[in-house]
């Protein structure tokens, strides 16, 4: 019976500082770049902003960009954002957005290569002002989980469309 004891005591030990020592490793890997650190795409891992861009016949023009920081995987992105949300103080507008342009073009986002999408508002009709935007982004695969978000005062109307996903800032 003692004999037992001293083995499920060694096996505990054993266990216990196995699955720390594990843990660090894979902390510190994560922390090392060496393919195992969290993805850029990831919402919590980027940062959005909006700006007015230029005008076009008829609408005006709102840029996203997206950046990540150092210490973060490169990934794919591919298509328009899905799942827009125009928010004010909040509260949901009510406006929806379609989308425009190639949705199977994949580009690479991560530390050093931002990326941008564009939302096209037509100049007819009443606008809403917002001061948010939430959007889920798509890979080649499918969806990422999650939303991102990007603040900045701006007007959508019926008829706001978002463009795919491009390369540059």
């Amino acid at each position: 019976m003692r004999t037992d004891q001293r083995i499920g005591v060694v096996l505990a030990v054993t266990v216990l500082t196995g699955g720390a020592v594990g843990a660090g490793v894979v902390q510190a890997s994560a922390a090392t770049g060496r393919g195992t650190a969290p993805s850029a795409c990831r919402p919590a891992n980027h940062t959005a902003t909006i700006a007015p861009s230029d005008s076009s016949a008829g609408h005006r023009h709102y840029r996203v960009t997206l950046t990540a920081p150092r210490g973060y995987e490169p990934c794919e992105l591919a298509g328009s954002p899905t799942a827009v949300r125009f928010l004010d103080h909040g509260s949901d507008s009510g406006i929806t957005a379609g989308t425009y342009g190639d949705q199977a073009g994949a580009v690479t986002f991560g530390p050093g290569h931002p990326v941008h999408f564009d939302f096209q508002v037509p100049n007819t009709g009443p606008v809403t002002s917002v001061d948010e935007v939430s959007f889920t982004l798509q890979a080649p695969g499918g969806e990422i989980p999650g939303a991102s978000f990007a603040e900045g005062a701006f007007t959508v109307a019926d008829g706001t469309l978002v463009g795919p996903v491009q390369q540059g800032a």
